[in-house]
């Protein structure tokens, strides 16, 4: 099946789903140079939806788009149904407390604790007491898995590991309904991006969270990814499961996942795909 008719298979079989996040027609250009033109692209309640590309092409500028840290020349963008461009400061001030961040290298202030990394979003947006802040700070550095102490450590006590599990944890701090991760297995071990996968994984399931990964990590996306939207030629060329990344007939798409740097893998028809090979 062509990718385009794939593509408009899956609109079919997902408008039934909630769409948490929509970009619609969104252009963004630096100068005369265009990197995001006229993209679509939709995110749907509880999904892990990994988003892939060229290295360059512009995967997290449409994040940081998303997020309204970079303008955009065209293009409509909801969240959890609003549309941030046409909300009142209420509306804003409530979405924006609907929504974790993770950045690429953490970007914790390396001034503050991890407690107090933690506590900003608290701080910024909610009236709270210090005892509670303290309480729910330790309830997130427990949540993604690190030690209790880490609470009164700074960002350059702590292993890389340990700096984006802080990250989550302060992504984690109101609450969010969906969360943008930057590349969160960049730069660890094996071991260390499986177990932080695996992290993602299990807070999605019990927190009932929406999370939106821009990766070039395989394993990442064998493992934990529910769907995946790949960006090619300013746009969403592909997207869909791991299967239809494997049948797929878009050039880059074939190379990445066929790869002799990709796994073999069993689908869940039962087809094996090896590193390397056209079957």
């Amino acid at each position: 099946m062509q990718d385009q008719e794939r593509k408009t298979d899956n609109k079919e079989n997902n408008k039934d789903r909630e769409v948490i996040l929509s970009v619609e027609g969104v252009t963004v250009a630096f100068g005369d140079k265009v990197v995001l033109d006229n993209l679509d692209l939709d995110v749907y309640r509880g999904e892990i939806l990994g988003f892939i590309g060229p290295s360059g092409a512009g995967k997290s500028v449409l994040m940081r788009a998303v997020l309204r840290l970079l303008n955009r020349q065209s293009g409509t963008i909801k969240i959890l149904g609003t549309d941030y461009d046409k909300a009142t400061e209420e509306e804003r001030m409530a979405l924006d407390t609907r929504l974790g961040v993770l950045f690429q290298q953490g970007a914790l202030f390396s001034g503050l604790t991890v407690k107090e990394n933690i506590q900003l979003p608290m701080r910024e947006y909610l009236d709270l007491p210090q005892q509670l802040m303290d309480e729910l700070a330790s309830l997130k550095i427990e949540m993604v898995g690190l030690a209790a102490d880490a609470a009164d450590k700074y960002p350059s006590e702590l292993s890389g590991g340990m700096i984006k599990r802080a990250a989550l944890a302060r992504a984690l701090a109101l609450d969010p309904d969906l969360v943008f991760l930057d590349e969160p297995t960049s730069g660890l071990d094996p071991i260390g991006a499986a177990e932080f996968d695996m992290l993602i994984a299990r807070l999605r399931d019990s927190l009932g969270l929406t999370v939106y990964m821009v990766t070039h990590d395989l394993d990442s996306l064998f493992s934990v990814c529910d769907r995946i939207a790949v960006l090619g030629d300013k746009k969403v060329a592909v997207e869909g499961t791991l299967e239809e990344m494997f049948d797929s007939d878009d050039p880059w798409v074939q190379s990445y996942f066929r790869g002799k740097r990709a796994r073999a893998v069993v689908l869940p028809d039962g087809t094996q795909h090896i590193p390397g090979s056209d079957g």
